[in-house]
């Protein structure tokens, strides 16, 4: 873990302008700086960076936040991997804090294990240009592929020679201890013996998002058929093939430019793809597809497009995928090459053009799916009703109620079959799914039937998912909730005079009179996310600091960042007036004035709301103790008022 001094450092000596400024071309624009949006396609710029503030705005996509959420954004790092990329471009040492004996060993060992993965690939990347053996087998099979020299870098490819002590040798003459060698799971032992789990195969390393390696491929050229074609590193402390899509080190920046990610089966799949440019391929390298896999592409992309032959295991295999990329929430196309075709060949026989528009001419699951099992199904009425509900499950895995509507209608036109039957076979599947999860979550809870038309209720969402339209009172408290946290975050640590108990003037931080103000009549925040920031205060207050609005915006909490970029807009500068003897009243001028109306509004905002629910209330059943409060919240709206000036 880094240390929070470290992280503060890390924010300090940070300049956002100079690290956005290596992804987007910034211009001077007063004490701010613009240009156009990195996150969308616009010709007008939007984007802007304060310097002063260390923060970014971008009003075409509505995103914003520090130099780290930059980083989070655009290059779709973790709040580590940006923390350390900072520290990197501005040589800062991060000494994690102190670990145990055994966390130190393990990463230690965590290390040794990256190093020997990188002592590895470059000797079998040396081996296809300075050893015979490796240029004879290695690097004419990958000349054969059709494949180039800068693609060969690209990926780093190598060769693995017969002699099975190659590796191990060298890795022992360099100092690399046995026991981690055999933890890499790249040498084995046998006997007396050292071998390289790889001899005598072309070598496909693969990394990790930042470009380490973490495993390899190995590919076979021998006809023997006891051999197996291809073996694969084994699980290992860095490396977890579920977790992994090979590629994606080399894929990611295209796939977001591109805003679309392809899923291919193998190596020579993605390398020929890239090749050919189409660099936003990816493979699951023949394992089975994983919630791990996907989550990993939604961290680039929301749109995935599945390639693959068109045998029927594949098909089936192709079916499961697109399931779970649905219950993630992912937009499914599907591209299904001719007979005896897949990506690498295709690729390889048709020209860049040729291949692009066979790519754009992807079809969406609903369609696809359609196709294949009514072509399976072919007359008989029951195997079109299982394909149906076959189907109709796809559908209900999508989280999204707009996209479930749109793909049941879309079904009840290819099938041909009344939508209201799709509806009600969906709901049964949806509300099993809910009850099952909340059954494993060890919850009661049910879904909550939204009325459609047609006698079977519709089970569209959880119940903690329906959205109530807001009335005035509660659109009133939000706006007061947001203006009381914008003085926090802005003016917490000023401070204010009010009267004391002997009716002199006492001078007290606004962070301070705010929270003994709402602490004294029990004021809480119905926005989360304040009440998140709200507490922090309290907790900081504690230990005699008041936080500002850096501290908050240091947070890997995302949530927070938002909403304080979205309290700390981008507003036009005062012009110098006062060298014209021109008097401009700010806010800070008028602090206790505002900090005081603030308090009041919110208190006045909570107990407006508290009447309307309590009116309700004693609609639907009156009793003597709801009447009594409702009178005391009048009572309290009344005094208020009054403060406030209102009538």
């Amino acid at each position: 873990m880094i240390p929070k001094e470290t992280i503060d450092k890390i924010f300090e000596e940070s300049r956002i302008e100079e690290v956005i400024g290596e992804f987007v071309n910034l211009k001077k624009s007063g004490s701010n700086f613009k240009g156009l949006s990195p996150f969308t396609e616009e010709k007008s710029p939007s984007f802007y960076v304060s310097p002063a503030k260390q923060i970014f705005k971008c009003f075409s996509s509505g995103k914003g936040g520090s130099v780290v959420t930059f980083l989070m954004e655009h290059e779709h790092f973790t709040y580590p991997e940006a923390l350390k990329f900072l520290a990197k471009k501005y040589n800062i040492e991060i000494q994690e804090e102190e670990q145990s004996p055994e966390q130190v060993q393990l990463e230690n060992e965590r290390e040794a294990l990256y190093l020997i993965h990188q002592f590895a690939g470059n000797l079998y990347k040396e081996n296809i240009t300075e050893l015979q053996e490796g240029r004879a087998i290695g690097m004419s099979y990958f000349k054969e592929r059709g494949f180039t020299l800068d693609t060969i870098k690209k990926f780093e490819l190598g060769y693995s020679p017969e002699d099975r002590n190659f590796l191990a040798g060298r890795a022992l003459a360099k100092g690399y201890k046995k026991e981690l060698l055999l933890k890499s799971g790249i040498i084995l032992e046998k006997g007396d013996y050292l071998n390289d789990r790889f001899a005598a195969r072309v070598m496909f390393p693969i990394h990790n998002l930042s470009g380490r390696i973490i495993g390899f491929g190995g590919r076979t050229l021998k006809k023997d058929k006891t051999v197996p074609k291809y073996v694969n590193s084994p699980e290992t402390d860095i490396y977890h093939k579920s977790k992994v899509l090979y590629g994606i080190f080399q894929a990611k920046k295209s796939i977001i430019k591109n805003d679309r990610c392809l899923l291919v089966e193998g190596y020579t799949d993605v390398i020929s793809l890239h090749q050919a440019g189409v660099e936003n391929a990816v493979a699951s390298s023949g394992t089975a597809l994983t919630a791990e896999q996907i989550k990993l592409i939604k961290r680039f992309t929301e749109n995935v497009t599945v390639l693959f032959d068109g045998d029927a295991a594949g098909i089936r295999a192709a079916f499961r995928g697109i399931d779970m990329f649905l219950e993630e929430g992912l937009n499914v196309k599907v591209i299904l090459f001719p007979d005896g075709e897949d990506p690498d060949s295709f690729s390889r026989k048709n020209s860049p053009e040729a291949l692009q528009k066979y790519l754009d001419d992807a079809t969406d699951f609903i369609h696809f799916k359609c196709k294949v099992l009514l072509d399976e199904a072919g007359g008989d009425p029951i195997k079109k009703a299982e394909l149906i509900r076959d189907i109709v499950t796809s559908v209900a895995k999508i989280p999204d109620p707009i996209k479930r509507t749109v793909f049941t209608q879309e079904t009840s036109r290819l099938m041909d079959i009344s939508e209201q039957t799709l509806i009600n076979e969906l709901n049964k599947i949806r509300a099993k799914d809910f009850k099952d999860q909340a059954k494993k979550r060890g919850e009661t809870t049910t879904t909550a039937p939204v009325s459609l038309a047609g006698d079977e209720p519709f089970f569209s969402v959880p119940i903690e998912e329906v959205v109530v339209p807001e009335n005035k009172e509660d659109l009133f408290l939000k706006a007061q909730e947001n203006e009381l946290i914008r003085i926090l975050l802005q003016y917490g640590h000023h401070s204010i005079q009010i009267d004391g108990e002997n009716e002199e003037e006492i001078n007290i931080h606004i962070a301070e009179f705010i929270t003994s103000a709402l602490d004294e009549d029990n004021i809480t925040f119905e926005n989360p996310v304040y009440q998140a920031i709200y507490n922090e205060y309290k907790k900081q207050l504690v230990n005699n600091t008041v936080p500002d609005e850096k501290h908050f915006l240091n947070s890997q909490d995302m949530e927070i960042n938002n909403a304080i970029i979205n309290l700390m807009e981008f507003k036009y500068e005062l012009n110098n007036w006062e060298q014209h003897h021109i008097t401009v009243i700010r806010e800070d001028d008028l602090l206790t004035t505002a900090v005081e109306t603030a308090v009041n509004r919110l208190k006045l905002a909570t107990v407006q709301r508290n009447i309307h629910e309590l009116q309700l209330k004693i609609k639907e059943q009156s009793n003597d103790n709801d009447i009594q409060e409702l009178m005391l919240y009048n009572e309290a709206k009344k005094q208020l008022s009054a403060i406030l000036g209102r009538n």
